[in-house]
Parts: C-alpha cells; structure tokens; sequence
C-alpha cells in the first residue's frame, strides 16, 4: 500500500515538474508577446474573453494568466472590467489541458509522444540560442509531462476487488445534494493542495478511467477544482492594490457562481453532455466525456456572464474595499509587492512600471526646486521638509526596487531578461541620485532664503535654461524608461548631456568672472554649488541612458 501511494505521488510529481518547465518555457519564449497581447486588449470585453482564452491556451496554465492579469491590474495597465474579460477567457482556454490529457494521455501508447518530445526537446534545450533553449524546455516539459502521467495511470490499481471503497461511494452517492456538495469539496481542496488545476484534472480523469470514480462524481469533483484554481491568483494579490485584489476576487464570485447555477441543473447538464459525446462514459470513453463537461461549463458560464461584466464589477467593488489608510498613504510601492509573481517577464514588467513612477517623482521634486528657485520672496513654508519625505522615499524605493530585481535575478530567466534586470538596477540608483541632487538643491535654496542672498540678474538669466534643458532631459529619459532606447535616440542624450555641459561650463566662468570683479562671494559659491548640483542630474540621466540602451 506504501508503495502504491508513494509511486502515486512521485508519479504525480513528474507531471506537476512537467507541466511547470513546459509552461516555463513557453512564457520565456513568447512572455514578451504575451504582454503585448494583454496591451493591445481594449475595453471590448469580448476582446477581453478571447484575450484570456489565446494565453491561456498557448502557456498551458489558467493559474499564470490570472496571475498575469492580477499584475496588470496592478500595475494600472488592465481596468478591473477588462481583468474581468480576461479571466472568464482563462478559464475556458483551460480546457485545452483536459482535452490534450484525455484524447492523448489515454487513447495512444505514452511512448508515441514522450520519446519523440524528448528526443526534439533535449538537443533545442542544449542549443546556444536562447530562443531554441526556451522551446526545448517547453517540448521537454510536455514529454515529461506524459510520461508523469502515464506513471500516473499505471500506479493507481484496479478497482476490482476492493468491495470497501465501492460501498464507501455507495454511501455516498446516497446522501442525495450533499453528494454533490461533498464532491465539489474534494475538487477544490484537492486543487489547493496540488496548487495547479492541470494536475488536479488529470487526477480525476486518472481516477475516473480507472473506474475509482463515475462520471457524475468525476464531474462534481472538476467542478470543484474550478474553485480551487482561484485559490492562486487570490494569494497572488497579497499585498497588492484594490485593482489587483478586486480582480482576483471577481475570478472565486465567477466560478463559484457557475458552480451554484449547474448544480441545479447537474443531471440535465450531464444528460446533455452524454447526448453531445458518443459512448457510454466509463473506461476509456468517460475522459472524454469529462474533457467535453469541463468544456461545455466554462463555454456556458462565459457566456451566461460576459453581458453582465458591469454588474461582476459594482459587486466586486462593493464587496472588497479600499483599506482605511489605503488612499491616504502618500508613499508606498505600487506595482510590486516583497513577493514575486509567478511569472518572470510580468515581475520585470512591474519593476519598470515602478521605475517609471520613481523617475515621476524625482521629476516633480526638480519641479518643485525650480518653482521655488524661481519665486526666491516666496515663502518656504514646508518645501524642504517635503522634499526630505520625496527624497527619503526614492532612497527607499531604490533599496526595494534593487532587492525585488535581486531576486528576480534567482530566478529563471532568460539571458536577455537577467541582462535587464542589471540595468534596470542600474537606472534605480541613477534615478534615487538624481532625487538627492534635487534634495540638495532645495537645501541650497532655502539657505540662499534664510540668508537672504542675492544672485547676480545676468547669472539668473542663464540659470535658467541652464535648469530647462536638464528638466527637458529628465523628461526625455521618463518617457522611455518602459522601453528599449534606440541608437538615435541614445544619440539624443548624449547631445542633451553636451549641451548641459557646454551650460556648465559657461556659467562657472562667468562666476569666477564676477568674483574677480569683486562680486559677493557667498552669492557666487552658492551659485557654483546650484550649477555643480545640476550637472549631476544630467549625468545621471545620461547614465539612465546608456542603462536603457541595453533593455532589449
């Protein structure tokens, strides 16, 4: 008996290690395109529902394009509405998975697929192009995925003989509704544990060809495992915002309420499937006969649901709402959480997202300097206070951002995605300096207030477009943080960075000018200062640049 239970688990384990690497390597290859796709979605949500049927069907696993969308929705890139789209399609494109399990998991010798899949996907895995290596590892996965579950089904014995377990489900097909409820239970339950709704289905169709299970029993557990699969976007939104959260809540109220509809009309919706898919389901018949139940209910259950997206959306609203200090918080990261998803390309994605809105903040905290620069009788009030909390903030946000890409870093990635991840923990130090050069400028300002020191006219006058081209420079580099910076374009920074250069230089020689002339030398130091200070803006934004440049 131990060992039948062990060789059931170790079985199950190859097709779970399978399933992930296939999955892996089919995000790895496409995980770009993937994001464009999500991108391109507008708020039509029958767009939405094919969206998530598309990906979900292409990387094998609904579990990872809920995640996905509950980091876009995260990251402020998918409206709750359109999350809500993507979802129902998920869980429709999630069916592939059955019916790939049922029409060649038990219908052909495993042989006829592992060994060919292995025999292709090993060599491309070995290749030293990266492109090869990411689909070598997806054709490997879905060898070893076979192959787990052929262990699978040869490890589970045969029903005969054992009048225990046949009376035991005797008793509880008996127990009339609370059957249903109880099958339902074990589907779900069974789906958090195994943590993947791919390998919780091919359990029950195991179980089911075996004989172990009949197909009314077989269907209640599925349905179960429908929930269940809610359980990983739901853990998935930990620790992120409203969108997010209310995006993987929208996914549980979804699935549950299909599970409450067909549970009402079970019998008739099986009678139907059974009219649909010719046979009688038991032995090799009822794979498919689950596969087409699995089908039919997520195809309905869209579209039952799809015209009533804005209604999911007030209810969900209602009730998941903001935390009382979630509005409130002025600084807090807002696209990454201190775990990562389970996709790499989507936790790199909301690293960018991140470094955009630093780059936002260090730009509004040059802003904020100039305006006070600019309006020198103006009271400071708070100014230098506040712009400590902004600069204390970015140093913080380039100490998480740097950590989370740390740990990106570990995981595994492409050779193209671990060289981003270097830059872009790059460009978060760059841009937390260039928050210290605004910090310190302020400083310089309100020394120049409280000690009421007055700049020359002419040496105001050059400050600032001095001031303007690094602004415009700042700019430049935000607007192109989320994307690879082309030669040309690179070609622009460095004359941005020539000509604040040639500002630099000018303004210092016309202050050594003035000091010879017998100038205020506090006035003339504090100004080489402010010069020197934003200098080194432009150079940090050159180094962005450069940082950008290597992004692919």
């Amino acid at each position: 008996m131990l060992i039948t239970v062990l060789n059931i688990i170790g079985s199950l384990g190859l097709f779970l290690f399978g399933m992930k690497i296939m999955s892996d390597g089919i995000q790895k290859a496409a995980g770009h395109r993937l994001q464009s796709v999500l991108g391109f979605m507008t708020g039509n949500r029958f767009a939405a529902v094919a969206t998530g049927v598309l990906i979900t069907g292409l990387i094998q696993s609904s579990s990872a394009t809920t995640v996905m969308v509950v980091g876009f929705a995260n990251a402020g890139l998918l409206s709750l509405r359109q999350a809500i789209g993507v979802i129902m399609g998920a869980n429709i494109g999630t069916t592939v998975t059955g019916w790939i399990v049922a029409l060649l998991g038990f219908k052909f010798s495993i042989a006829i697929i592992v060994l060919p899949a292995l025999a292709v996907g090993l060599p491309l895995r070995l290749s030293k192009r990266l492109g090869k290596q990411d689909w070598g590892e997806a054709v490997t996965g879905f060898g070893l995925l076979f192959l787990g579950l052929d262990l699978l089904k040869n490890s589970v014995p045969e029903i005969q003989g054992n009048a225990e377990f046949l009376q035991f489900m005797a008793q509880l097909n008996n127990l009339g509704p609370l059957t249903f409820i109880i099958f339902v239970a074990f589907g779900t339950i069974l789906t958090i544990v195994v943590q993947s709704s791919s390998a919780a289905m091919a359990i029950t169709l195991t179980m089911a060809f075996s004989g172990w299970i009949d197909f009314s029993t077989a269907a209640a557990i599925v349905l179960g495992e429908n929930i269940g699969t809610t359980a990983t976007a739901f853990i998935a939104s930990v620790g992120t915002n409203i969108n997010a959260r209310r995006a993987s809540r929208v996914h549980m109220l979804f699935n549950v309420f299909g599970v409450l509809w067909i549970g009402i009309l079970f019998k008739p919706f099986l009678a139907l499937v059974d009219l649909i898919v010719p046979g009688v389901p038991t032995g090799g018949a009822i794979t498919a006969h689950l596969a087409m139940f699995h089908t039919l209910f997520n195809v309905t259950n869209t579209v039952l649901f799809v015209g009533f997206v804005r209604q999911l959306e007030s209810l969900v609203k209602k009730l998941t709402r903001p935390k009382a200090d979630e509005e409130e918080r002025a600084y807090q990261l807002k696209y990454i959480s201190t775990t990562l998803q389970d996709t790499p390309e989507m936790n790199l994605m909301n690293a960018k997202m991140e470094l955009s809105r630093m780059a936002g903040i260090v730009q509004e905290m040059f802003r904020r300097f100039l305006e006070v620069f600019r309006n020198p009788d103006k009271k400071m009030g708070n100014q230098v206070a506040e712009l400590k909390e902004m600069e204390d903030y970015t140093d913080r946000m380039q100490e998480d951002i740097s950590i989370f890409l740390a740990q990106c870093a570990r995981e595994s990635l492409t050779e193209t995605s671990a060289a981003n991840v270097s830059a872009m923990i790059r460009i978060a130090h760059e841009l937390e300096n260039i928050g210290d050069a605004c910090f310190n400028l302020m400083v310089l300002a309100r020394r120049r207030y409280d000690s009421k020191i007055d700049f020359d006219p002419s040496a105001l006058e050059d400050l600032n477009p001095y001031s303007v081209k690094v602004a415009e420079f700042i700019e430049f580099i935000r607007k192109h943080l989320n994307e690879h910076l082309s030669r040309a374009e690179l070609e622009t920074a460095y004359l941005y960075e020539d000509d604040v250069n040639r500002f630099r230089t000018r303004l210092k020689d016309e202050a050594q000018d003035r000091l010879q002339t017998g100038a205020d030398v506090k006035s003339e130091l504090l100004f080489i200062e402010m010069v020197r200070q934003i200098e080194h803006m432009g150079d940090h934004a050159l180094n962005v640049a450069q940082a950008l440049r290597q992004i692919r």
